[in-house]
């Protein structure tokens, strides 16, 4: 017969790591699911490379990290040291952890709720949903290629390479950064080309002042400024590539004639931003209830926020919510009323939130 954990965990971020830590603590069966190669994937392809890790704390906040084993030390460190740290402490506590498996969907049987992922299915009496904020969108493009990347795993892949990296905010230049800083080490000078839709980039001064530094150490960078990716296409040799058109002129009887680049789809990669997880909520039958004017803010007119308890259990029973997948709010329910709930998308927060849920859970299920 098939275990049933106690709680199964979908993410290995902070709440998620937490969390299992949490259940190995209070004697609690557990099983984390992340869809990376390791824990703090997210983390991993969202910081740019070098970047310090702070034990900030929102304002006003009184509680201190919960789970202290977890907190950023108080002298900045690097994501890359933190995150070394976080999976060798994994390691030293024996956390039941399956790394490369995608959840896709909950199925609820008589005494516990099925979690059916890409690796099969598994069995659990409470589920934590713990995949935070950063699902990369779509580059939609017309064709059959495949998709191109949308995060840097290794700057050194695309040594030698011209590269293509579209999106036009600090993360497409944190990640044309690391490949000028890696060209550079190999004394390579083939250009990376810098797509956005819009005529202008738009990044904060901190990240513009290091592209800049690269550039004047002879970083080779290439601006298309009004490039839009059109169509994925496999040329004679059977190669995906993305086409991007970089110039439109339009003629007479409704004719254009456009300039266009065509690039593998190996050497693509797109910055585009990420979007919620709300089509998952969807899918899974959790509950969101759009922002109206007056009511909501922290959230934008029409946003779709989470209805969660207390203890962050979801309209679906069993199942609960935490860390960057309901930031930066959502909608808490007490004693009958219902109001829009701050949560700032940190650390602190995304581990003070599994504290809170595995003590709950810890209660029922000891009873």
């Amino acid at each position: 017969m098939d275990q049933i954990y106690d709680v199964i965990i979908v993410g290995g971020g902070p709440g998620g790591i937490a969390a299992a830590y949490l259940c190995h603590k209070q004697g609690l069966s557990h099983l984390l699911i992340e869809s990376g190669k390791a824990v703090f994937h997210g983390i991993s392809t969202t910081y740019p490379e070098g970047k310090n890790v702070y034990p900030s704390k929102p304002k006003d906040d009184p509680e201190p990290f919960m789970v202290e084993e977890l907190r950023p030390p108080d002298k900045p460190v690097t994501v890359e040291k933190y995150i070394q740290y976080v999976q060798h402490f994994v390691q030293h506590e024996g956390l039941n952890v399956v790394t490369e498996t995608q959840f896709e969907n909950i199925e609820t049987a008589r005494d516990h709720q099925r979690v059916i992922t890409t690796k099969g299915t598994f069995l659990a009496r409470k589920i934590l949903l713990a995949f935070g904020s950063s699902i990369p969108k779509e580059l939609s493009v017309y064709g059959d290629a495949k998709m191109v990347a949308k995060s840097l795993d290794d700057p050194k892949k695309y040594v030698g390479l011209r590269t293509l990296v579209i999106g036009g905010g600090n993360s497409a230049a944190d990640v044309i950064i690391s490949i000028l800083k890696a060209k550079r080490s190999a004394n390579d000078k083939e250009p990376v080309y810098w797509a956005h839709v819009a005529e202008t980039f738009d990044v904060n001064k901190e990240t513009a002042q290091r592209l800049g530094e690269e550039i004047l150490l002879g970083g080779n960078i290439r601006l298309l400024p009004g490039a839009t990716p059109r169509i994925g296409e496999v040329d004679d040799e059977g190669v995906d590539r993305l086409v991007i058109r970089v110039a439109v002129h339009e003629l007479p009887g409704g004719i254009e004639r456009y300039n266009a680049m065509s690039f593998p789809m190996k050497n693509v990669i797109a910055c585009i931003g990420s979007q919620g997880p709300t089509s998952t909520f969807d899918k899974i039958g959790v509950q969101t209830i759009a922002c109206a004017e007056g009511v909501c803010q922290v959230a934008k007119e029409g946003d779709r926020l989470l209805l969660l308890t207390s203890e962050f259990e979801s309209t679906r029973k069993g199942v609960y919510v935490i860390g960057g997948a309901i930031s930066p709010s959502y909608m808490k329910i007490t004693k009958g009323s219902i109001q829009e709930e701050r949560h700032p998308n940190l650390i602190h927060t995304a581990i003070n939130d599994a504290y809170h849920v595995i003590s709950s859970i810890a209660t029922k299920l000891k009873k």
